[in-house]
Protein backbone atom coordinates (compact mmCIF):
# COMPACT_ATOMS: atom_id res chain seq x y z
CA UNK A 1 0.00 0.00 0.00
CA UNK A 2 1.44 3.50 -0.75
CA UNK A 3 2.28 5.04 2.13
CA UNK A 4 2.28 9.11 2.44
CA UNK A 5 3.19 11.57 5.28
CA UNK A 6 1.99 14.63 5.94
CA UNK A 7 2.11 17.03 8.12
CA UNK A 8 1.38 20.80 8.70
CA UNK A 9 2.94 24.11 9.86
CA UNK A 10 1.08 27.11 9.27
CA UNK A 11 2.08 30.93 9.79
CA UNK A 12 1.67 34.43 8.32
CA UNK A 13 4.35 36.59 9.52
CA UNK A 14 4.34 40.43 9.18
CA UNK A 15 7.75 40.87 10.10
CA UNK A 16 6.33 44.73 11.17
CA UNK A 17 4.23 43.56 13.85
CA UNK A 18 4.24 43.71 17.65
CA UNK A 19 3.87 40.52 18.62
CA UNK A 20 6.05 36.96 18.19
CA UNK A 21 4.70 33.78 17.35
CA UNK A 22 6.48 31.72 20.71
CA UNK A 23 6.11 27.82 20.90
CA UNK A 24 3.17 29.13 23.34
CA UNK A 25 1.33 30.78 20.55
CA UNK A 26 1.32 27.35 18.36
CA UNK A 27 0.15 25.58 21.17
CA UNK A 28 -2.41 27.87 22.16
CA UNK A 29 -3.58 27.86 18.01
CA UNK A 30 -6.43 30.51 18.30
CA UNK A 31 -7.46 30.49 14.80
CA UNK A 32 -6.03 27.25 13.77
CA UNK A 33 -6.31 23.65 15.74
CA UNK A 34 -3.50 23.78 18.72
CA UNK A 35 -0.04 21.57 18.47
CA UNK A 36 -1.04 18.19 18.22
CA UNK A 37 1.16 15.30 16.44
CA UNK A 38 0.02 11.24 15.13
CA UNK A 39 -3.01 9.84 15.23
CA UNK A 40 -4.63 12.26 17.15
CA UNK A 41 -4.20 14.85 14.28
CA UNK A 42 -5.75 13.22 11.58
CA UNK A 43 -8.27 12.73 13.35
CA UNK A 44 -9.11 16.28 14.51
CA UNK A 45 -8.54 17.36 10.88
CA UNK A 46 -10.56 15.08 9.36
CA UNK A 47 -13.78 16.49 7.87
CA UNK A 48 -12.57 20.04 8.52
CA UNK A 49 -11.89 22.88 5.41
CA UNK A 50 -8.42 23.07 5.92
CA UNK A 51 -5.98 21.40 3.29
CA UNK A 52 -4.70 18.68 5.33
CA UNK A 53 -8.64 17.92 5.76
CA UNK A 54 -9.20 17.86 1.90
CA UNK A 55 -6.02 16.16 1.61
CA UNK A 56 -7.39 13.18 3.92
CA UNK A 57 -10.40 13.07 2.29
CA UNK A 58 -8.73 12.52 -1.02
CA UNK A 59 -6.21 9.88 -0.02
CA UNK A 60 -8.67 7.70 1.18
CA UNK A 61 -10.07 7.73 -2.16
CA UNK A 62 -6.82 6.85 -3.44
CA UNK A 63 -6.80 3.99 -0.91
CA UNK A 64 -3.43 5.28 0.82
CA UNK A 65 -2.07 4.92 4.15
CA UNK A 66 -1.66 8.15 5.68
CA UNK A 67 1.57 8.59 7.97
CA UNK A 68 0.36 11.40 10.07
CA UNK A 69 2.67 13.78 11.62
CA UNK A 70 2.75 17.10 13.04
CA UNK A 71 0.11 20.31 12.81
CA UNK A 72 1.37 23.44 14.16
CA UNK A 73 -0.43 26.41 13.45
CA UNK A 74 -0.61 29.83 14.98
CA UNK A 75 -2.37 33.07 14.57
CA UNK A 76 -0.77 35.35 11.82
CA UNK A 77 1.79 38.26 14.19
CA UNK A 78 5.47 38.61 13.47
CA UNK A 79 8.49 37.03 13.69
CA UNK A 80 8.57 32.97 14.27
CA UNK A 81 11.18 32.07 16.81
CA UNK A 82 13.90 30.10 17.00
CA UNK A 83 12.74 27.40 19.44
CA UNK A 84 9.10 27.38 17.63
CA UNK A 85 10.66 26.54 14.22
CA UNK A 86 13.04 24.15 15.82
CA UNK A 87 10.64 22.69 17.85
CA UNK A 88 8.10 21.79 15.46
CA UNK A 89 10.52 21.01 12.23
CA UNK A 90 12.26 18.45 14.51
CA UNK A 91 9.13 16.53 15.53
CA UNK A 92 8.50 16.75 11.64
CA UNK A 93 12.25 15.38 10.74
CA UNK A 94 11.40 12.75 13.49
CA UNK A 95 8.24 10.91 12.18
CA UNK A 96 10.02 11.75 8.20
CA UNK A 97 12.53 9.59 9.51
CA UNK A 98 10.96 7.15 11.25
CA UNK A 99 8.71 6.45 8.75
CA UNK A 100 11.67 5.94 5.89
CA UNK A 101 12.40 2.54 7.93
CA UNK A 102 9.40 1.30 7.47
CA UNK A 103 9.00 2.72 3.65
CA UNK A 104 7.95 6.02 2.01
CA UNK A 105 6.49 6.70 -0.63
CA UNK A 106 5.52 10.93 -0.46
CA UNK A 107 5.36 13.38 1.73
CA UNK A 108 2.82 16.21 1.84
CA UNK A 109 2.67 19.25 3.70
CA UNK A 110 0.28 21.81 4.01
CA UNK A 111 2.17 25.17 4.33
CA UNK A 112 1.04 28.60 4.39
CA UNK A 113 4.02 30.13 2.57
CA UNK A 114 4.48 33.28 4.16
CA UNK A 115 6.20 32.23 7.72
CA UNK A 116 9.05 34.52 8.29
CA UNK A 117 11.45 32.90 11.45
CA UNK A 118 13.71 34.64 13.32
CA UNK A 119 17.14 32.78 12.34
CA UNK A 120 15.27 32.26 8.77
CA UNK A 121 14.08 34.27 5.92
CA UNK A 122 12.08 31.09 4.10
CA UNK A 123 10.97 28.84 6.79
CA UNK A 124 9.20 27.22 4.78
CA UNK A 125 11.80 26.79 2.57
CA UNK A 126 14.04 25.70 4.86
CA UNK A 127 12.05 23.11 5.97
CA UNK A 128 11.50 21.34 2.69
CA UNK A 129 15.30 21.76 2.52
CA UNK A 130 15.37 19.59 5.94
CA UNK A 131 12.82 16.84 4.44
CA UNK A 132 14.38 16.61 1.27
CA UNK A 133 17.90 16.01 3.21
CA UNK A 134 15.69 13.02 4.85
CA UNK A 135 13.70 11.61 1.95
CA UNK A 136 16.21 12.11 -0.97
CA UNK A 137 15.38 12.95 -4.72
CA UNK A 138 12.98 10.56 -5.26
CA UNK A 139 10.28 10.73 -2.89
CA UNK A 140 8.01 13.38 -4.19
CA UNK A 141 6.84 16.08 -1.93
CA UNK A 142 4.04 18.21 -2.93
CA UNK A 143 2.51 21.09 -0.55
CA UNK A 144 0.00 23.07 -0.58
CA UNK A 145 -0.20 27.41 -0.08
CA UNK A 146 -2.14 29.99 1.19
CA UNK A 147 -2.88 32.33 -1.92
CA UNK A 148 -0.80 35.03 0.52
CA UNK A 149 2.17 32.58 0.05
CA UNK A 150 5.37 34.66 -0.81
CA UNK A 151 6.83 31.83 -2.74
CA UNK A 152 10.77 31.30 -2.74
CA UNK A 153 12.98 30.30 -5.68
CA UNK A 154 13.89 27.49 -3.24
CA UNK A 155 10.54 26.42 -2.24
CA UNK A 156 9.73 26.24 -6.21
CA UNK A 157 12.88 23.94 -6.55
CA UNK A 158 12.91 21.19 -3.96
CA UNK A 159 9.03 21.08 -3.35
CA UNK A 160 8.05 18.31 -6.70
CA UNK A 161 4.95 20.55 -6.92
CA UNK A 162 3.32 23.10 -5.05
CA UNK A 163 -0.35 24.37 -5.13
CA UNK A 164 -2.45 27.66 -3.73
CA UNK A 165 -6.00 28.25 -2.60
CA UNK A 166 -7.70 30.39 -4.88
CA UNK A 167 -10.14 32.08 -3.09
CA UNK A 168 -10.21 35.21 -0.46
CA UNK A 169 -11.95 34.64 1.55
CA UNK A 170 -10.11 30.71 1.82
CA UNK A 171 -13.02 29.08 1.46
CA UNK A 172 -11.25 26.05 -0.99
CA UNK A 173 -8.92 25.13 1.51
CA UNK A 174 -9.98 21.56 1.40
CA UNK A 175 -10.39 21.73 -2.17
CA UNK A 176 -6.76 22.73 -2.03
CA UNK A 177 -5.77 19.80 0.01
CA UNK A 178 -7.02 17.71 -2.82
CA UNK A 179 -5.65 19.23 -5.68
CA UNK A 180 -2.56 18.45 -3.95
CA UNK A 181 -3.40 14.96 -3.49
CA UNK A 182 -4.03 14.92 -7.64
CA UNK A 183 -0.30 16.11 -7.98
CA UNK A 184 1.21 13.61 -5.99
CA UNK A 185 -0.99 10.92 -7.68
CA UNK A 186 0.49 12.04 -11.05
CA UNK A 187 3.64 11.90 -9.83
CA UNK A 188 3.20 8.75 -8.36
CA UNK A 189 2.59 7.20 -11.45
CA UNK A 190 4.49 8.82 -13.58
CA UNK A 191 7.38 8.27 -11.56
CA UNK A 192 9.41 12.11 -12.24
CA UNK A 193 8.65 15.17 -11.99
CA UNK A 194 6.34 17.52 -14.02
CA UNK A 195 7.41 20.42 -15.81
CA UNK A 196 6.91 23.64 -13.74
CA UNK A 197 7.06 27.44 -14.92
CA UNK A 198 7.41 30.39 -12.50
CA UNK A 199 6.64 34.12 -13.22
CA UNK A 200 7.53 36.56 -10.42
CA UNK A 201 5.24 40.29 -10.39
CA UNK A 202 6.79 43.76 -10.08
CA UNK A 203 5.14 44.87 -7.89
CA UNK A 204 2.91 44.25 -4.33
CA UNK A 205 -0.37 44.18 -4.40
CA UNK A 206 -2.29 44.90 -0.94
CA UNK A 207 -4.54 42.82 0.82
CA UNK A 208 -7.79 44.87 0.40
CA UNK A 209 -7.27 44.35 -3.33
CA UNK A 210 -7.17 40.38 -3.18
CA UNK A 211 -10.94 39.45 -2.88
CA UNK A 212 -12.08 36.98 -5.22
CA UNK A 213 -15.28 38.35 -4.04
CA UNK A 214 -14.20 41.06 -6.11
CA UNK A 215 -12.60 42.53 -9.38
CA UNK A 216 -10.22 41.96 -10.05
CA UNK A 217 -9.01 38.77 -8.36
CA UNK A 218 -12.75 37.56 -8.95
CA UNK A 219 -12.67 37.61 -13.10
CA UNK A 220 -8.61 36.84 -12.90
CA UNK A 221 -9.25 33.05 -11.09
CA UNK A 222 -12.23 32.44 -13.00
CA UNK A 223 -9.49 32.80 -16.40
CA UNK A 224 -7.43 30.47 -14.09
CA UNK A 225 -9.42 27.67 -14.25
CA UNK A 226 -10.44 28.03 -18.66
CA UNK A 227 -7.09 28.29 -19.26
CA UNK A 228 -6.35 24.97 -16.89
CA UNK A 229 -9.08 23.49 -18.86
CA UNK A 230 -7.32 24.53 -22.26
CA UNK A 231 -3.96 23.17 -21.23
CA UNK A 232 -4.35 20.31 -18.86
CA UNK A 233 -1.96 22.19 -16.42
CA UNK A 234 -2.38 22.93 -13.35
CA UNK A 235 -2.11 26.64 -12.10
CA UNK A 236 -1.07 28.80 -9.15
CA UNK A 237 -1.67 32.68 -8.26
CA UNK A 238 -0.18 33.56 -4.74
CA UNK A 239 -0.99 37.69 -4.49
CA UNK A 240 1.54 37.76 -1.62
CA UNK A 241 1.37 38.51 2.22
CA UNK A 242 2.64 42.49 1.70
CA UNK A 243 4.14 42.92 5.06
CA UNK A 244 7.07 40.23 5.63
CA UNK A 245 10.19 42.19 4.85
CA UNK A 246 12.55 39.90 3.28
CA UNK A 247 13.98 39.89 -0.62
CA UNK A 248 11.27 37.40 -1.94
CA UNK A 249 8.14 38.72 -0.48
CA UNK A 250 5.51 39.45 -3.48
CA UNK A 251 3.17 37.76 -6.12
CA UNK A 252 3.68 34.84 -7.90
CA UNK A 253 2.23 32.35 -11.01
CA UNK A 254 3.25 28.97 -11.76
CA UNK A 255 2.14 25.98 -13.09
CA UNK A 256 2.90 22.11 -13.31
CA UNK A 257 1.90 20.54 -16.84
CA UNK A 258 3.34 19.83 -19.85
CA UNK A 259 1.95 23.19 -21.64
CA UNK A 260 3.24 24.98 -18.23
CA UNK A 261 5.05 27.73 -20.12
CA UNK A 262 2.42 28.62 -22.18
CA UNK A 263 0.12 28.21 -19.44
CA UNK A 264 1.41 30.69 -16.88
CA UNK A 265 2.66 33.23 -19.45
CA UNK A 266 -1.16 33.52 -20.89
CA UNK A 267 -2.28 34.19 -16.56
CA UNK A 268 0.53 36.06 -16.07
CA UNK A 269 -0.29 38.53 -19.16
CA UNK A 270 -3.47 39.01 -17.12
CA UNK A 271 -2.60 39.55 -13.63
CA UNK A 272 0.81 41.67 -14.28
CA UNK A 273 -1.65 44.99 -15.41
CA UNK A 274 -0.89 47.18 -12.48
CA UNK A 275 -3.90 49.51 -12.28
CA UNK A 276 -6.30 47.09 -11.74
CA UNK A 277 -5.16 46.39 -8.50
CA UNK A 278 -5.85 50.10 -6.68
CA UNK A 279 -8.08 49.72 -3.55
CA UNK A 280 -10.23 52.23 -1.89
CA UNK A 281 -10.05 53.00 1.79
CA UNK A 282 -11.66 55.20 4.34
CA UNK A 283 -9.94 57.14 7.50
CA UNK A 284 -12.00 55.97 10.41
CA UNK A 285 -14.28 59.05 11.01
CA UNK A 286 -15.25 59.03 7.21
CA UNK A 287 -15.78 55.36 7.04
CA UNK A 288 -18.22 55.78 10.11
CA UNK A 289 -20.04 59.25 8.90
CA UNK A 290 -20.43 57.55 5.28
CA UNK A 291 -21.69 53.75 6.85
CA UNK A 292 -24.31 55.70 9.04
CA UNK A 293 -25.36 57.82 5.56
CA UNK A 294 -26.02 54.61 4.27
CA UNK A 295 -27.70 52.83 7.31
CA UNK A 296 -30.08 55.09 7.44
CA UNK A 297 -32.04 53.62 4.77
CA UNK A 298 -30.90 50.18 4.84
CA UNK A 299 -32.90 47.47 6.65
CA UNK A 300 -29.64 45.44 6.35
CA UNK A 301 -26.66 46.46 8.47
CA UNK A 302 -23.07 48.20 6.78
CA UNK A 303 -20.45 46.22 7.80
CA UNK A 304 -16.60 48.24 7.65
CA UNK A 305 -14.00 46.51 7.76
CA UNK A 306 -10.97 47.82 10.60
CA UNK A 307 -8.67 46.50 8.20
CA UNK A 308 -4.97 47.66 10.13
CA UNK A 309 -5.91 45.69 13.51
CA UNK A 310 -6.75 42.37 11.19
CA UNK A 311 -5.40 39.67 13.60
CA UNK A 312 -5.28 37.76 10.55
CA UNK A 313 -2.42 39.68 9.24
CA UNK A 314 -0.45 40.51 12.20
CA UNK A 315 -2.51 42.72 14.20
CA UNK A 316 -3.33 41.95 18.10
CA UNK A 317 -6.75 43.18 17.44
CA UNK A 318 -6.88 45.37 20.35
CA UNK A 319 -6.51 48.67 18.83
CA UNK A 320 -10.02 51.64 19.46
CA UNK A 321 -9.53 54.24 16.65
CA UNK A 322 -12.79 52.73 15.23
CA UNK A 323 -14.53 53.01 18.51
CA UNK A 324 -13.03 56.24 19.44
CA UNK A 325 -15.19 57.13 15.32
CA UNK A 326 -18.45 55.46 16.32
CA UNK A 327 -18.41 57.11 19.61
CA UNK A 328 -17.44 60.84 18.11
CA UNK A 329 -20.16 60.64 16.11
CA UNK A 330 -22.64 59.43 18.24
CA UNK A 331 -23.97 55.91 16.22
CA UNK A 332 -24.79 54.27 19.49
CA UNK A 333 -26.93 56.96 20.16
CA UNK A 334 -28.72 56.93 16.87
CA UNK A 335 -29.01 53.03 16.88
CA UNK A 336 -28.71 51.68 20.40
CA UNK A 337 -27.45 48.77 21.00
CA UNK A 338 -27.95 48.08 17.12
CA UNK A 339 -24.26 49.14 16.59
CA UNK A 340 -21.29 46.20 17.60
CA UNK A 341 -17.78 45.96 17.15
CA UNK A 342 -15.78 42.78 17.38
CA UNK A 343 -13.48 40.82 18.27
CA UNK A 344 -11.50 43.00 20.92
CA UNK A 345 -9.12 41.18 21.86
CA UNK A 346 -8.77 42.46 25.58
CA UNK A 347 -8.00 39.45 28.52
CA UNK A 348 -8.44 41.47 31.64
CA UNK A 349 -11.61 43.39 30.38
CA UNK A 350 -13.09 39.69 29.54
CA UNK A 351 -12.46 38.49 33.03
CA UNK A 352 -13.52 41.32 34.92
CA UNK A 353 -17.02 41.34 33.21
CA UNK A 354 -16.92 37.57 33.74
CA UNK A 355 -16.56 37.82 37.33
CA UNK A 356 -19.24 40.92 37.76
CA UNK A 357 -21.73 39.14 35.40
CA UNK A 358 -24.51 40.47 33.66
CA UNK A 359 -25.95 43.93 33.97
CA UNK A 360 -22.97 45.12 35.94
CA UNK A 361 -21.23 48.50 35.44
CA UNK A 362 -17.83 48.57 35.01
CA UNK A 363 -15.08 51.40 34.88
CA UNK A 364 -12.45 50.33 32.41
CA UNK A 365 -9.52 50.72 30.11
CA UNK A 366 -10.65 49.16 27.08
CA UNK A 367 -7.71 47.80 24.51
CA UNK A 368 -4.48 49.09 24.17
CA UNK A 369 -2.70 51.81 22.29
CA UNK A 370 -0.09 49.85 20.14
CA UNK A 371 3.28 50.41 18.55
CA UNK A 372 2.45 51.36 14.65
CA UNK A 373 4.32 50.92 11.19
CA UNK A 374 4.17 54.79 11.92
CA UNK A 375 6.55 55.50 14.70
CA UNK A 376 3.51 56.62 16.53
CA UNK A 377 1.26 54.40 18.56
CA UNK A 378 -2.80 53.83 17.67
CA UNK A 379 -5.24 55.22 19.76
CA UNK A 380 -5.52 55.30 23.39
CA UNK A 381 -7.27 52.78 25.27
CA UNK A 382 -11.34 53.86 25.94
CA UNK A 383 -11.44 55.16 29.47
CA UNK A 384 -15.57 54.77 30.51
CA UNK A 385 -18.45 53.48 32.20
CA UNK A 386 -19.37 49.85 30.52
CA UNK A 387 -22.25 47.55 30.99
CA UNK A 388 -21.85 43.55 30.86
CA UNK A 389 -24.86 42.40 28.67
CA UNK A 390 -24.07 39.27 28.09
CA UNK A 391 -21.54 36.69 29.06
CA UNK A 392 -19.81 33.93 26.17
CA UNK A 393 -18.42 30.66 26.21
CA UNK A 394 -14.61 29.87 25.61
CA UNK A 395 -15.00 27.82 22.26
CA UNK A 396 -17.20 29.06 19.71
CA UNK A 397 -18.30 26.50 16.65
CA UNK A 398 -17.56 28.12 13.01
CA UNK A 399 -20.46 27.59 10.43
CA UNK A 400 -20.10 29.82 7.97
CA UNK A 401 -17.95 29.02 4.70
CA UNK A 402 -14.40 29.54 5.78
CA UNK A 403 -12.90 27.21 8.28
CA UNK A 404 -16.58 25.28 8.43
CA UNK A 405 -17.06 23.04 11.36
CA UNK A 406 -14.06 24.09 13.42
CA UNK A 407 -13.55 25.14 17.09
CA UNK A 408 -12.02 27.92 17.83
CA UNK A 409 -10.20 29.02 21.45
CA UNK A 410 -11.16 32.49 22.15
CA UNK A 411 -11.33 32.15 25.35
CA UNK A 412 -13.60 33.97 28.19
CA UNK A 413 -15.70 36.59 26.86
CA UNK A 414 -18.26 39.00 26.66
CA UNK A 415 -20.61 41.60 25.33
CA UNK A 416 -20.06 45.05 26.69
CA UNK A 417 -21.92 48.42 25.78
CA UNK A 418 -21.21 52.35 26.13
CA UNK A 419 -23.16 54.36 24.91
CA UNK A 420 -25.42 51.77 22.87
CA UNK A 421 -22.66 50.65 20.92
CA UNK A 422 -21.87 46.74 21.62
CA UNK A 423 -18.61 45.34 21.72
CA UNK A 424 -17.67 41.56 22.05
CA UNK A 425 -14.57 41.64 23.67
CA UNK A 426 -12.50 38.28 23.55
CA UNK A 427 -9.70 36.43 25.22
CA UNK A 428 -8.11 35.08 22.54
CA UNK A 429 -7.24 36.64 19.37
CA UNK A 430 -9.16 35.60 15.89
CA UNK A 431 -10.38 37.62 13.61
CA UNK A 432 -13.87 38.53 12.51
CA UNK A 433 -13.81 36.07 9.98
CA UNK A 434 -17.52 34.51 11.28
CA UNK A 435 -21.24 35.24 12.33
CA UNK A 436 -20.99 33.06 15.28
CA UNK A 437 -17.81 35.15 16.75
CA UNK A 438 -20.79 37.45 17.40
CA UNK A 439 -23.15 35.57 18.58
CA UNK A 440 -20.86 34.18 21.10
CA UNK A 441 -21.38 36.92 23.37
CA UNK A 442 -25.08 37.57 22.10
CA UNK A 443 -24.53 40.12 19.44
CA UNK A 444 -27.08 39.09 16.26
CA UNK A 445 -25.45 40.47 13.66
CA UNK A 446 -28.30 40.99 11.00
CA UNK A 447 -29.89 43.19 13.12
CA UNK A 448 -27.47 45.64 13.63
CA UNK A 449 -27.58 48.69 11.75
CA UNK A 450 -23.44 49.02 11.87
CA UNK A 451 -21.43 46.16 12.48
CA UNK A 452 -16.98 46.73 12.36
CA UNK A 453 -15.42 43.84 12.00
CA UNK A 454 -11.46 43.32 12.74
CA UNK A 455 -10.33 41.78 9.63
CA UNK A 456 -9.59 42.05 5.56
CA UNK A 457 -11.30 40.48 3.41
CA UNK A 458 -12.08 37.27 5.43
CA UNK A 459 -15.18 38.58 6.61
CA UNK A 460 -16.77 38.99 3.79
CA UNK A 461 -17.79 35.01 3.06
CA UNK A 462 -20.45 35.33 5.83
CA UNK A 463 -21.18 38.93 6.44
CA UNK A 464 -21.28 40.07 2.90
CA UNK A 465 -24.99 38.20 2.12
CA UNK A 466 -26.24 40.20 5.17
CA UNK A 467 -24.58 43.31 4.35
CA UNK A 468 -26.18 46.43 2.53
CA UNK A 469 -22.46 47.48 1.86
CA UNK A 470 -18.99 47.03 2.65
CA UNK A 471 -16.61 49.61 3.51
CA UNK A 472 -13.02 49.42 4.33
CA UNK A 473 -11.38 51.80 7.16
CA UNK A 474 -7.54 52.97 8.20
CA UNK A 475 -8.12 53.07 11.51
CA UNK A 476 -4.34 53.70 13.30
CA UNK A 477 -3.18 50.05 13.74
CA UNK A 478 -0.12 47.67 13.01
CA UNK A 479 -0.88 46.42 9.91
CA UNK A 480 -0.85 48.72 7.15
CA UNK A 481 -3.32 48.62 4.63
CA UNK A 482 -1.32 50.35 1.94
CA UNK A 483 2.23 48.12 1.69
CA UNK A 484 3.73 51.80 0.51
CA UNK A 485 3.44 52.69 3.90
CA UNK A 486 5.88 50.34 5.52
CA UNK A 487 9.26 51.03 6.38
CA UNK A 488 10.83 48.49 3.93
CA UNK A 489 14.17 47.41 4.69
CA UNK A 490 15.09 43.85 2.96
CA UNK A 491 12.85 43.99 0.18
CA UNK A 492 14.25 43.63 -3.61
CA UNK A 493 14.93 47.22 -4.51
CA UNK A 494 13.06 45.97 -7.77
CA UNK A 495 9.83 45.39 -6.06
CA UNK A 496 7.70 48.46 -6.76
CA UNK A 497 5.20 49.08 -3.47
CA UNK A 498 2.21 49.98 -5.51
CA UNK A 499 1.24 48.76 -8.81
Amino acid sequence: MTRILFAGYQHETNTFAPSLADWAAFNTGESFPAFVRGQAMQQQLTGVNLPAGGFIDAARREGWALVPSVWAGATPSSYVTQEAFERISQAILEDVRAACVQGLDGVYLDLHGAAVAEHADDSEGELLARVRAVVGPSVPIVASLDLHANVTQRMLALADALVAYRTYPHVDMADTGARAAVLLREHLRQGRRAVQHARRLPFLIALNAQSTWMSPAQAIYQELAAIEASTGCMLSFCMGFPASDFPECGPVVWGHGGAAQQAVERLYALVSQPVQWQPEFLLARDAVEQAMAVAENQSAPVVIADTQDNPGAGGDSNTTGMLHALLQQGAGHVWPQRVALGLLYDPVAARKAQEAGVGAVLELALGRAVPTFTGQPSDPPLHGRFTVRAIGEDWCQIKGPMMTGMRVHIGPCACLEIEGILIAVASGKMQMLDRELFRAVGIQPEQMKLLVVKSSNHFRADFTPIASRVLVAKASGPMAADPADLPWRRLDPRMRLRP
